[in-house]
């Protein structure tokens, strides 16, 4: 079998973050081989490094694999060609070689034209719509598409022809009291008092620009008495869109109904008799309201997180999973409709903050942009790092207790009267 090569550039700070290695393994991971053919690295600490790669397998199918797999890292061919594009076979069905997307910036060729592609997102295709207009032609989009929700006869690009991504442009680099400060490995023993002052003043430059603050949250808000800290952050107005599953607002209500949570008495810290059948009361209880905004506009419900979220008219999605009790109303029980419905509320929203559910946040890193900015919060350091491996590089990481992590950002944002 022949021999086919492609040369990539890699631009960046190369050598320090690991991102040259990382991509000669992968070529190695995939089956091919390479050469480097130049590299320059930059003389000052805050310079950029330019690597050129030739990269050789056997055949052109290994080969499109590798440089898909290589763009991950923002490795693009030096000459990218024109966009390959055929028919989807079937609903719900990519052709067999169809580009499988990141979550970078991405742009396709088609003829000479470069298109930026709609809202990036990891493990999608790329489909290509021509929308009616006036005159001869209208105009050519390309967006994501997941492969569930992909139509007989739609028009995917295949290969690796004539796609590039764009890399995030790299935080301010030797700046302590810079948010770029946070993006070092994921550890404990970091100033938390300083993390929360960059997180708030993230959060105050995203409102100030016109964009959302999107949450997503465990149960362990509730567990730690967090949430009345969580409830003036949303009342202050920084939690324009909150993702959950059933737990964080089944408990949530059950606090705000009994004044426990999972049967604990959140005042005293203590079991209290017939405690462990509070959650699913809580549940019957908005279910025989018909939703948690209709048991708010009874009166049923008077306090807690999703209260608050409902008084402050801010939308919220909750998908289940096998093991929910009820579950309550709202709660998506088909997950491909809850990923619709999660994709559906991430317009505009320019900062995400993930505490204390690892499922949750990545299955919302997997939705996000590389561009927006994601902190992850969570006592457990492997749920920060299981992010970042999923592909939510730009993932920044607290390892701490959320309930006194959010007391402390409350105080910032949203100080009591």
């Amino acid at each position: 079998m022949s021999s086919h090569t492609a040369t990539v550039a890699l631009t960046g700070h190369l050598m320090d973050t690991g991102v040259l290695a990382r991509v000669l393994d992968d070529v190695l991971e995939y089956g091919g081989d390479y050469r480097i053919t130049s590299l320059d690295l930059g003389r000052e600490h805050e310079d950029e490094s330019t690597a050129r790669i030739e990269v050789r397998a056997d055949g052109v199918e290994r080969l499109d694999r590798i440089l898909m797999r290589v763009q991950v890292h923002g490795a693009n061919p030096v000459d990218p060609g024109t966009a390959t594009t055929r028919p989807a076979p079937a609903a719900g069905v990519f052709p067999d070689d169809f580009y499988s997307t990141t979550n970078l910036d991405t742009l396709v060729r088609l003829d000479r034209e470069w298109l930026r592609v709609a809202n990036p997102e990891m493990d999608c295709g790329l489909v290509v719509t021509e929308e009616a207009g006036d005159g001869a032609g209208g105009r050519v989009t390309v967006r994501t598409v997941p492969v569930s929700d992909v139509r007989a006869g739609d028009v995917v690009v295949c290969g690796a022809s004539g796609v590039r991504v764009e890399l995030p442009p790299a935080p301010p680099r030797g700046d302590e009291d810079d948010f770029g400060f946070m993006s070092s490995a994921v550890s404990s023993e970091k100033p938390q008092a300083l993390l929360v002052r960059q997180i708030a003043e993230r959060m105050r430059e995203v409102k100030a620009a016109g964009k959302r603050v999107l949450w997503v949250g465990g149960p362990a808000v509730v567990h730690t008495g967090a949430s009345p800290a969580m409830v003036r952050l949303v009342r202050a107005g920084y939690v324009d869109v909150l993702f959950a599953g059933n737990a964080l607002a089944t408990h949530d209500i059950e606090a705000a109904l009994f004044g426990t949570s999972l049967g604990v008495d959140l005042a005293k810290g203590s079991g209290v008799p017939h405690g462990h059948e509070h959650h699913i009361r809580a549940i019957n209880t908005i279910r025989a309201a018909g939703s948690i905004r209709a048991a708010v506009d009874s009166g049923v419900l008077t306090g807690g997180v999703m209260h608050a979220m409902v008084e402050a008219d801010k939308p919220f999605v909750l998908v289940g999973s096998v093991r929910d009790d009820g579950p309550l109303p709202d709660v998506h029980t088909d997950v491909i409709d809850g990923q619709r419905a999660m994709r559906a509320q991430l317009h505009d929203v320019g900062f995400a903050i993930m505490v204390a559910t690892m499922l949750h946040s990545i299955a919302t890193g997997n939705l996000l942009p590389a561009s927006i900015p994601l902190v992850c919060v969570d006592i457990n350091p492997a749920t920060v790092t299981k992010l970042a491996d999923r592909g939510s590089a730009q993932a920044m990481g607290i390892v701490t207790d959320i309930g006194l992590f959010l007391e402390q950002l409350a105080r910032e944002l949203a100080p009591e009267e």
